[in-house]
């Protein structure tokens, strides 16, 4: 198959061909219909994140399921899926109590065989966070992938498996926003959106969207923020201050920088919560008054703590009814030779979300 395939750190992608195994127990063999491009994808090309080499960049795609191999049992040929880096062994301290996305074990991500999922002439070849969406196909553990309705169209399924369940799961199931709630959301990219979205969805009477693009502020209103503050011209703290008479009864920062998670602290309310959704750099600290620790909270959100065997059709259902915004989010369709062009517009801040389509 066709890959983009990472072999420097930092480096840039280079388009392979790559081998890929036959199905061996509890895996599944997946042809790629579509991958959204992730922030998370370009750090690990610059090097913020620590990345092993050579590997298939690429963590959200959907497909067709080809093949499975013994012992599957939720999935079957001809199903369509949607894929997500929070595979999960099941078995664990965490899966056992409901933490699937914080799964240490390794039997979702290690063939009991020894062998490679992926090779190039005998030369072991790694997927991405356990995917490599970037590649024609995909070989991965059941609990990688859940079968969705095949009324929703790929391309825009492609971006629920980390834009969708991070930014809504982080409202959900991290923050767990109640209605009427004041909220605040640095950051209108991919993640952030959903993360507007799903305050709107769990009923928020205030949401506002901060961001230093304005066609992104725009595009934050048609998600559901009822208020913009484009952090070029003010300060974001003192605004939401002003608007919200005080601060927020939840902050989300969705970028990844030292400076924004500051502020999104900042911006809670007394009692408030502020919570972290963005990766920053290895060796990143964060300074916040040691008194504002006891009378608000400041937490972290990875993957949305997510559970996307259960959340993604909901979310599915969500978006077949029109309630969920996916068309909007996708906003460029690139073929796997264009993938540089993808990255390059994420760099410049010109699209919430492309999508490689196979």
């Amino acid at each position: 198959m066709k890959a983009a395939v990472l072999r420097e750190v930092p480096g840039a992608l280079q388009i392979e061909d790559v081998e890929v195994a036959d199905p061996g127990p509890r895996e599944v063999r997946i042809r790629t219909a579509a991958a959204g491009l992730c922030h998370t994808d370009l750090s690990a090309m610059e090097g913020l994140i620590a990345t092993r080499v050579p590997t298939v960049l690429g963590h959200e795609g959907a497909g067709v399921v080809e093949a499975v191999g013994e012992e599957v049992v939720s999935l079957a040929p001809g199903d369509h899926v949607i894929t997500c880096c929070s595979v999960f062994c099941g078995q664990c301290e965490h899966c056992l109590r409901g933490q699937t996305h914080l799964c240490t074990g390794t039997r979702a991500t290690r063939r009991a065989d020894g062998t490679s999922r992926l090779s190039k002439g005998g030369e072991r070849v790694l997927p991405f966070l356990e995917l490599g969406t970037f590649g024609e196909e995909m070989l991965v553990h059941e609990n990688a992938a859940v079968a969705v309705s095949k009324d929703i169209p790929l391309d825009r399924a492609a971006v629920m498996g980390c834009a969708v369940v991070t930014g809504i799961g982080a409202v959900f199931a991290t923050a767990r926003v109640r209605p009427g709630a004041h909220v605040a959301v640095i950051g209108c990219g991919g993640v952030g959106l959903n993360c507007i979205q799903g305050a709107r969805l769990a009923g928020a009477a205030r949401i506002i969207a901060v961001d230093v693009q304005p066609h992104k502020l725009e595009l934050a209103r048609t998600f559901g923020a009822t208020d913009v503050i484009d952090a070029r011209d003010v300060d974001p703290v003192l605004a939401v201050r002003e608007l919200t008479r005080g601060g927020v009864d939840y902050s989300f920062e969705a970028i990844g920088l030292k400076a924004t998670t500051e502020q999104a602290f900042a911006m809670a309310r007394r009692g408030g919560t502020a919570t972290v959704i963005g990766v920053m750099p290895a060796g990143t600290s964060i300074e916040v008054e040691g008194s504002e620790l006891l009378v608000k909270t400041l937490q972290g959100s990875y993957m949305g703590s997510n559970q996307f065997k259960v959340d993604i059709p909901r979310y599915v259902d969500l978006y077949l009814q029109g309630r969920l915004l996916l068309d909007e989010l996708v906003q460029a369709h690139l073929h796997l030779d264009e993938i540089d062009q993808g990255f390059a517009s994420m760099k410049e801040g010109a699209v919430a979300r492309s999508v490689v389509t196979f």
